[in-house]
């Protein structure tokens, strides 16, 4: 009998919510999911005739393990045009979507023992991965006291009060599941510290693009040693393509090339070619970050008139993050409760936030806007009726 040498991750809910609304949309039940902040539309058009004409050549093989030259300058125009900087394209790294990019940076550019530092609330992967390494991870509380973002006085705050060190920096802006945006100063002052210490600075990215509020900007612009990670998957609508970027620093292209190379080979080439061929239907995503904003204004006036109170502003992404602590104590048996009675699906808080978790639900509004406002009226008509 094999026994596991290290202790089993906690689950991440948002998966396990989706699989078991997509067993009871296989057992016929009516289900629209909140859960997962996938984008209800496909990849782009360019994107997707571009993967067609591939397939209909027929040879679908290896790339550089930093993704080929195309799609390396394309990332570069793209910044080029979107946020009005030169970057190199070979500094840029083609990875198996922003997934992969978190396992490189931290295999790559920190040991067994060394603390990175993450919002709370915060997307569960960073905290699951980098215990999966052998890291360890201080978890900040960010909340109106902070602007819901990380700030340099909390992680020193953090520090003190357990006594440790932190060796590495993630910030997200627009965060998952807050959706809120740290503005250009504030990431400057944590470029600078982390600068100053000696720390890591590793910018997640992947919502760049979905911003309604505040001031998007990407840690390039403010910094020459910052890591950034992004992905096709949520402007880009295109999550099951698995593909994504990253922008690293001139001298440590060469580590994470070669780290690339023995786990991943490569990223795929099919998605490679379709990725590229997406910044050339901004348009056509423009148009789908409006109907997400339409979005955004319905869950914004609906929601706490249901009782379910924002948790944190709704600067970015396609996400509220609800206080439902006036319906419940447990929000892991609400989101069940809530699956079973009206087959509604969201995410419970225990996800992002292991501390407060309990109190707090999360709500993708990134699908079709007949089908947000259908979820709300049976939450309307459900509550009320609730046994508690």
């Amino acid at each position: 009998m094999i026994t596991p040498k290290r202790p089993t991750l906690a689950p991440f809910h948002a998966m396990d919510v989706l699989a078991e609304a997509t067993r009871l949309k296989g057992a016929g039940k009516d289900v629209i999911s909140l859960a997962v902040g996938q984008p209800a539309h496909p990849a782009p058009q360019t994107a997707l005739a571009a993967a067609r004409a591939a397939l209909e050549d027929g040879r679908i093989g290896y790339t550089d393990a930093l993704g080929s030259a195309a799609f390396r300058t394309a990332v570069a125009e793209f910044y080029r045009q979107r946020h009005h900087i030169e970057v190199d394209p070979g500094r840029i790294a083609a990875t198996n979507g922003s997934s992969a990019g978190f396992n490189l940076v931290f295999l790559q550019f920190f040991r067994p023992g060394e603390t990175v530092a993450i919002s709370r609330p915060g997307y569960p992967a960073y905290r699951n991965i980098l215990q999966a390494l052998g890291l360890k991870v201080a978890e900040i509380h960010v909340g109106a006291e902070t602007g819901y973002v990380l700030t340099p006085e909390a992680i020193e705050e953090h520090e003190r009060q357990h006594q440790i060190r932190v060796d590495g920096v993630m910030v997200a802006s627009p965060a998952n599941p807050t959706g809120t945006v740290t503005s250009r100063a504030q990431l400057q002052k944590l470029a600078d510290w982390c600068a100053e210490r000696d720390a890591v600075f590793i910018s997640d990215e992947i919502y760049h693009g979905l911003t309604f509020s505040g001031e998007e900007t990407t840690a390039l612009a403010i910094s020459d040693r910052a890591i950034v990670i992004n992905s096709f998957s949520k402007y880009f609508c295109m999550t099951g393509w698995r593909i994504g970027w990253m922008v690293l620093p001139q001298d440590l292209v060469r580590p994470i090339e070669c780290l690339a190379q023995s786990l991943y080979i490569c990223p795929s080439e099919l998605s490679q070619i379709a990725a590229t061929a997406a910044f050339d239907g901004i348009a056509e995503m423009e148009a789908v970050k409006a109907g997400y904003a339409r979005n955004r204004d319905l869950f914004a006036q609906r929601l706490p008139e249901l009782g379910l109170p924002l948790a944190s502003p709704m600067d970015g992404a396609f996400y509220a993050l609800c206080d439902v602590s006036r319906h419940t104590n447990d929000s892991m048996a609400f989101a069940r409760e809530m699956l079973q009675s009206i087959h509604v699906a969201a995410t419970p808080g225990l996800d992002f936030d292991l501390i407060d978790g309990h109190r707090l639900l999360r709500f993708s509004y990134a699908g079709d806007h007949n089908d947000m406002q259908q979820a709300l009226d049976r939450m309307q008509a459900w509550l009320p009726t609730r046994r508690v």
